[in-house]
């Protein structure tokens, strides 16, 4: 146990254990997603730095919207102090009609000019509104996101059943075709957002939605559930991957292949933990006897990114950390801290870090 309770202390210091940077990118090698919080913030998950056809529409929209009611600020702004320097100068009361009329008349044809600017910014908005929503679909990928409290449950379709598989917390689209996201959400109201590619749609429990997203550009993008929905509503974080499109279809054909088969005598002994006991009661592995569905699916978990929904960049010394105590991380979790012996804990991470 104090084994156990040193290999909690040590990842939760960050003190995590990364494999040599110099590797190529490629699908067994997940890089850091935020090298940088500064570049992490003004280039993966900005909405202003469009990066698809539904962003780069509602960000015009924000420019036009910004644009006219800066002006009508500054307006207002001149107005006021003009009617504070006038009042210093003129301290007798206006008593005739004669002389309050210009006033009128001004007052008048400025409420004129708010209404038909506050009727153009609501046709500029309902314009976007349709256009966005009569973008062609033509050879749209369809991917289904369900929300959980707090991470993502992602199924991608094909009209061949045997092409279709689940993932969890990472999306994969191809740049310059269209993805038809269905939205749902099994426990309390989530918000789908990933502001560098379009704008927000709610998951509500018994209800489907859906949101359009056009890639522009290949990256890596950041969403975030933008409703609250609980004490870990900051830690449910998809990443969003834009590729190419070949490299895109290589990366599906992977996810449609089982988990490899451990070699190790050590990840053997973590497979005969996992596939026997408390962890294949809420997760399945492609390929083996765990196929619940309380959990995400972690067939190819070592290859992601994150661990938790973006609590954790993907790393051996965090991964000891998610296994071996997953409420000091992420309190109120559905994951309980079960309690590993050491030589368990090093069993199942070994095993884990094999499903590439």
């Amino acid at each position: 146990m104090r084994e156990t309770q040193r290999l909690r202390e040590r990842a939760l210091r960050g003190c995590e254990v990364t494999r040599s940077t110099s590797e190529p990118r490629n699908l067994e090698t997940p890089q850091p997603l935020f090298a940088s919080p500064v570049i992490a913030a003004a280039t993966i998950q900005s909405a202003l730095h469009p990066a698809g056809i539904q962003a780069s529409r509602i960000g015009s929209l924000w420019n036009g919207y910004m644009v006219v009611l800066t002006a009508v600020y500054v307006i207002v702004v001149l107005w006021l102090l003009i009617a504070v320097w006038r009042a210093h100068r003129n301290t007798a009361p206006r008593t005739s009609d004669a002389e309050e009329r210009p006033h009128s008349i001004t007052v008048g044809v400025a409420v004129g000019i708010t209404t038909l600017t506050l009727i153009g910014l609501l046709v500029a908005s309902v314009a976007t509104d349709r256009a966005l929503a009569q973008l062609a679909l033509v050879n749209a990928v369809n991917v289904h996101v369900t929300a959980h409290q707090w991470w993502w449950d992602v199924v991608y379709d094909d009209a061949s059943p045997e092409r279709v598989f689940r993932t969890a917390n990472e999306v994969y689209v191809p740049v310059g075709r269209p993805v038809l996201v269905t939205l749902d959400a099994v426990d309390v109201i989530h918000s789908f957002w990933v502001p560098s590619l379009a704008g927000k749609q709610d998951l509500i429990p018994g209800r489907e939605n859906d949101i359009t997203i056009t890639p522009r550009q290949v990256g890596i993008y950041r969403g975030q559930c933008a409703e609250f929905c609980g004490a870990q509503h900051a830690k449910m974080a998809l990443v969003v991957n834009v590729d190419s499109y070949p490299d895109f279809i290589k990366w599906w054909q992977h996810q449609l292949q089982p988990a490899p088969t451990p070699a190790t005598p050590l990840a053997k002994a973590g497979y005969q933990f996992f596939t026997s006991r408390n962890c294949s009661a809420c997760h399945a592995i492609a390929g083996t006897t765990a196929s619940a569905t309380f959990g995400p699916d972690l067939t190819h978990l070592a290859s992601r990114r994150t661990i938790a929904a973006g609590a954790m960049p993907m790393g051996e010394g965090n991964l000891y950390g998610w296994v071996a105590d997953p409420q000091s991380i992420k309190p109120g979790s559905k994951m309980p801290t079960i309690g590993l012996e050491p030589d368990q804990l090093h069993a199942v991470v070994a095993y884990l870090e094999t499903l590439k």
